[in-house]
């Protein structure tokens, strides 16, 4: 099971989606079984953020002097699946997934199901630095969003 805390630091993430913390529930349990972690206590923590905060996340963590879509912190660089874990913290800024501003905002939760995959799957320690793991996240990213689309809709 996967407990997800829930912050906002964005006020504006609010006229998007109401009751984040249930959004972010719903996501998890639509995860393919594989990333359930039935009978373990995986937890997470997500950060709803803008491009002015994640801005300075960026440069302090990564020396990166510009603002992102999503930052993942993973817990450890090796998981080993117990039965409690913490696997670490996600930010994501809305001012990325508000673009454009004009989007449905059924295409605005789509967007950000999917990047907050892309962030799970880092605190996992997936990683695209080398075009086979890309592939590798990236056929993962797609099998967990289209379960989480086929539930969620």
């Amino acid at each position: 099971m996967i407990n997800i805390n829930v912050f906002s630091e964005e006020k504006a993430w609010s006229k998007r989606l109401k009751n984040k913390k249930i959004f972010f529930r719903k996501v998890c349990k639509a995860f393919p079984k594989r990333y359930k972690f039935l009978g373990k206590k995986v937890s997470l923590t997500l950060l709803l953020s803008n491009n002015k905060n994640i801005k300075k996340l960026n440069k302090v963590f990564r020396n990166k002097n510009k603002s992102t879509d999503i930052l993942s912190f993973p817990s450890s660089k090796k998981i080993k699946m117990s039965q409690e874990i913490y696997i670490g913290d996600i930010i994501i800024s809305f001012n990325f997934i508000n673009k454009p501003k004009s989007q449905s905002l059924k295409f605005f939760q789509e967007k950000l199901v999917k990047t907050f995959i892309h962030g799970f799957l880092h605190l996992l320690n997936f990683d695209h630095v080398k075009n086979k793991d890309y592939l590798k996240m990236l056929k993962e990213e797609e099998r967990i969003y289209k379960s989480v689309i086929s539930k969620l809709n």
